[in-house]
């Protein structure tokens, strides 16, 4: 198709009144919608007729469009599993999205198996063995493996091993049997009776019953005791108190030993999360929030549907029932669906009374706690940020400040100096504008003239951006605040640099006390006192805490690197050669620098570019 010569209007009447799934695409060719239709013809018109009421979302979306696709499927079943994979695959701008894809882990117990073996995975095929889980932490998961093979020694490896075998003798003992956490039935040393038995008590255990294993290991250990075997006693008594933690994660609900999840969702102008619990057993074997993105003017019960679909597309285990606080749109279709995909019966209920209901409250209360904690940090966060920044505006009584840039010197003896600039932009870090420089002209340790390199570089080369291309370069932005590692000295240095350039930035100090703590602020040929409990205080300080902490790392980094350094390893098209004959030709580093081009021409092995090269190391912004 050519999308040059695409017209929305020819290709509107196109339409076949099928269902199917239609995809938007910008003018960079992007996908940005996916949606399903029961009649396609009827449903994408709908987003060109201006008599269609949209939401402030969609009316963005279609100023976007720039031509558009569509796949006829056989049904709207079908229609619904492709528009989600379709939405899963291409994550689209204007879509509805679950912000967290996660895979959560399982425990799998071999239980067709000879010898059963347990283990952590994070898919549930149909395969005879027995899973647990969804679990919300594998860390959880393989403390829980761990616990129940040191108790049962049940294995671990992938090894195929039949009851009654006859072993080659090829087998060997693995360390796990040396650990005291296997019987080895590898080497056919494990009693096949006895270890069927020490499975069932983990399935027992696995399903909520933990009350068999503390049972088990009290038995041992007494028996360790009365042998006096005290050291395998403390074993067996560590392993009960590590069941008797796991029982404790695992909160007892009286929801009849059924599987389901609950879910609820809180929202408000900005943010939309979803509570689950993972219900296994009659307990509570994990909970879990996400956050959907895109969603700030859909209908709730369209952001609960949009979730149970990119939730449990391709989900390896689906409960027979999922507790709702009210019913998403296209119920009956995402039911069905779901049916079909775990073969057998799956129900979305809103429950209104008893206790289901009140684990639908819970969640909803979980939710609605994690949506308030998550408004309480965006305020501190805004406080910590905007909000400093909007102190320190105040304190300097400048009209706005939005971008601050700080800068530091950092050498050791003077050799190798190098500059950091850091950038901070409403408060916040603005890391890939971080810029480092090497000194160039300064030899011995003068952070003043260090200093004044490092700003002239800095402002003529944004400069010269600014005059060469309408494109911003990356030194075309300026300040609206600079603020030195320092007092009078620096802040001096930083105006005059300004002055001569004919740049008017407001420059501030921050200027320590005796023991190299920020104290207050130098400005105007004054210092500021400042607040020390307020946030923009502790914003200053993050901010020449960051600066000499970048100069610090970069300069670490050369010295890292090599001991002893020459400046003129960093000139461009200089090699080893031509070096010596630099160093040959003219008696110090700094009469190098003051060369012209001609008589750097002159050097033997040089043309008119390789002298070029040394010139413009030494005399242009880098």
């Amino acid at each position: 198709m050519d999308k040059a010569a695409f017209n929305i209007e020819e290709e509107l009447n196109k339409l076949p009144a099928k269902p199917g799934v239609y995809l938007m695409h910008d003018r960079d060719d992007a996908i940005i919608y996916v949606g399903k239709a029961v009649i396609l013809r009827n449903r994408v018109r709908s987003y060109f007729r201006e008599s269609t009421k949209k939401t402030l979302k969609i009316q963005q979306m279609v100023k976007h469009i720039a031509w558009f696709e569509y796949v006829v499927t056989d049904s709207e079943m079908e229609a619904l599993v492709l528009e989600n994979n379709l939405i899963k695959e291409n994550q689209p701008k204007y879509n509805t999205m679950l912000k967290d894809d996660k895979t959560y882990p399982y425990i799998k117990v071999t239980v067709a198996d000879d010898f059963p073996r347990i283990v952590m995975c994070r898919r549930v095929i149909k395969d005879g063995a027995k899973y647990f889980g969804p679990f919300t932490s594998g860390e959880a998961v393989r403390e829980t493996i761990d616990l129940l093979r040191k108790a049962y020694k049940i294995r671990s490896c992938r090894m195929s091993i039949t009851a009654g075998e006859e072993k080659k003798g090829a087998e060997r003992k693995c360390l796990y049997y040396h650990m005291g956490q296997c019987d080895a039935p590898c080497d056919g040393m494990a009693d096949e009776e006895e270890y069927r038995s020490n499975v069932e008590h983990v399935l027992d255990f696995l399903g909520g019953d933990h009350r068999q294993v503390v049972a088990d290991l009290t038995a041992k250990m007494q028996k360790a005791s009365d042998e006096l075997e005290f050291e395998r006693a403390m074993e067996y008594r560590d392993l009960i108190e590590n069941v008797r933690k796991v029982s404790e994660k695992q909160k007892i609900t009286d929801t009849g030993g059924d599987n389901r999840d609950v879910i609820a969702i809180a929202r408000n102008e900005e943010s939309v999360i979803i509570q689950m619990f993972f219900i296994r057993n009659g307990r509570i074997v994990g909970r879990e929030h996400y956050y959907m993105q895109h969603a700030a003017d859909e209908a709730t019960e369209d952001i609960l549907s949009a979730f149970l679909m990119q939730f449990y597309l391709g989900a390896p285990f689906v409960p027979k029932e999922i507790l709702l606080p009210f019913e998403p749109s296209q119920a009956e279709l995402i039911s069905e669906w779901m049916s079909r995909q775990m073969s057998s019966k799956v129900s979305l209920v809103v429950p209104v009374k008893g206790k289901k209901e009140k684990l639908v409250q819970l969640a909803q209360e979980n939710a609605q706690i994690k949506l308030d904690q998550d408004v309480e940090k965006l305020k501190r966060n805004l406080e910590r940020t905007t909000g400093a920044s909007e102190e320190i505006a105040r304190l300097l009584e400048l009209s706005g400040l939005h971008r601050m840039e700080a800068y530091d010197i950092s050498n050791i003896s003077g050799f190798e100096s190098v500059g950091s600039m850091v950038v901070f932009e409403d408060g916040r870090p603005k890391t890939n504008e971080y810029r480092k420089f090497r000194i160039k002209s300064v030899e011995g340790p003068n952070d003043y003239a260090s200093m004044e390199e490092v700003l002239t570089r800095r402002f003529e080369h944004g400069l010269e951006e600014r005059e060469a291309s309408s494109e911003p370069g990356k030194f075309s932005k300026f300040p609206d605040l600079i603020l030195m590692d320092g007092g009078k000295g620096q802040v001096n240095v930083c105006e005059e640099v300004l002055s001569r350039l004919g740049l008017d930035i407001p420059v501030c100090g921050m200027v320590k006390d005796d023991n190299h703590r920020t104290r207050g602020l130098y400005y105007q040929n004054r210092e500021l006192p400042i607040d020390r409990t307020s946030e923009g205080f502790h914003l200053i300080t993050r901010i020449q805490d960051e600066a000499h902490r970048f100069a610090i790392t970069f300069h670490r980094k050369l010295r890292s690197g090599h001991q002893v350094h020459s400046l003129l390893d960093d000139i461009p098209g200089i090699g080893p050669k031509r070096r010596r004959a630099l160093m040959k030709a003219f008696d110090s580093l700094d009469d190098i620098k003051r060369a012209t081009e001609e008589e750097l021409q002159e050097v033997e092995g040089f043309n008119a570019a390789a002298a070029k090269s040394v010139y413009d190391f030494f005399h242009k912004s880098s």
